[in-house]
């Protein structure tokens, strides 16, 4: 890690609280101080000017379950890093490792290789995203590998995960899921409801029993009807909710996705990718969890049934998706780095803000990423795909 001091000039820089031209000084791998004009004073240290460019927070990506051919639940540790690294050259430098439904054995067994990687700083936690969700609405998931919420095997992989389970998405229809919820609060694990049949009331039930995040809205959820409002209206209609939305212009019509925008509001709208091995590299047939999955043009469905699996999309291009949209681009960068940050409770991330960490993304006029730093240093062949 580098300890020279360096600084930025020449940024329009994206904070909290809007884009500012000036400066951003870096040192020992943290944001040591923000400006506007020029720096001046010995501690400026060398010199980095980044011709007028952006430059916004290193990305989160809070629901991603691989890429570069690998994939979160193999519990490969090379794999994961070649995962990582792929992420940071594209600008996403943190990562919550995603899971899909399996065993109770292989569950424990992923969370325990995953959480050893989060206590080297690879990841910033374990998403679970099965097995306590709708058969009916399973999509990548092996229906066969489902299970009503049970909290004795949550605490089993909690106790595995050793304070590294972030987040774990439920059902609120299934019987024990406001159980599990209350039980996920009361540890501070994040509850998401998706892959749902949930009504309008089920859902607000499970809010009100703690869960604070919709898990890919839209996607794997009961649909949206005017006298059957169903988890669409509920999670949108709750301030306390966050909601991810995967913009990559499949699994969701631009127009809906404007519409989340709208309805939701500043500082509500997450931007995940749900990516899969297959990001990265061409169309063939790759793998999710035990399920062929064949892409073709970029778009993954499974081959069994030709539903959507997953996304082959990198965060950039979901910034670049919302832009496109009409979200301003602060907004739409702040939704994919303070508002999965937030939301998960990552400290020191998502944010450009003296004392956070020096992660930060160099960003061209058309939104593609130039530069990445990562912790202080900078980052080799920088490339959003």
């Amino acid at each position: 890690m580098a300890h020279t001091p360096l600084t930025l000039t020449g940024a329009r820089v994206v904070t909290a609280d809007g884009t500012h031209e000036g400066w951003v000084r870096v040192e020992h791998g943290r944001v040591a101080e923000l400006g506007t004009g020029e720096p001046g004073g010995p501690g400026a240290g060398d010199r980095h000017d980044v011709g007028g460019r952006l430059v916004v927070p290193g990305l989160v990506d809070t629901h991603i379950h691989g890429g570069a051919g690998h994939a979160f639940p193999e519990a490969d540790p090379e794999g994961v890093r070649e995962i990582v690294a792929f992420n940071r050259r594209a600008g996403v430098t943190s990562l919550v490792g995603g899971l899909v439904a399996a065993t109770p054995e292989s569950t424990l067994r992923q969370v325990s290789a995953l959480a050893e990687l989060c206590d080297s700083g690879e990841l910033a936690g374990i998403y679970l995203e099965g097995p306590f969700i709708a058969r009916s609405k399973c999509g990548a998931h092996d229906p066969d590998l489902l299970r009503d919420p049970d909290t004795s095997e949550f605490d089993a992989w909690l106790k595995a995960g050793r304070g590294h389970v972030r987040m774990i998405t439920v059902a609120p229809e299934l019987p024990g899921a406001l159980d599990l919820i209350g039980a996920a609060r009361s540890c501070g694990v994040v509850a998401a409801v998706g892959h749902t049949e949930a009504s309008y009331e089920q859902t607000l039930a499970a809010i009100e029993a703690g869960a604070t995040v919709a898990t890919h809205i839209y996607n794997a959820m009961r649909p949206l009807n005017h006298r059957d409002p169903g988890p669409i209206a509920a999670v949108l209609g709750d301030e306390r909710v966050t909601v991810e939305l995967i913009l990559d212009n499949v699994h969701v019509h631009p127009g809906a996705a404007r519409l989340v925008f709208d309805a939701a509001g500043p500082g509500r709208v997450s931007l995940v990718t749900d990516a899969m091995s297959a990001t990265g590299l061409g169309d063939g047939e790759y793998t999710l969890g035990d399920l062929r999955v064949r892409v073709r043009g970029g778009e993954a469905r499974l081959v069994e049934n030709g539903a959507i699996a997953s996304s082959t999309i990198v965060l950039p291009q979901a910034v670049r998706n919302a832009v496109a949209v009409g979200v301003p681009v602060d907004r739409a960068v702040h939704s994919a780095s303070s508002v999965p940050a937030a939301a998960l409770g990552l400290s020191g991330t998502g944010r450009i803000e003296v004392g956070g960490h020096a992660d930060l993304v160099v960003l061209e006029e058309d939104l593609s990423v130039s530069e990445v730093m990562y912790r202080g240093d900078w980052i080799s062949d920088s490339s959003a795909p």
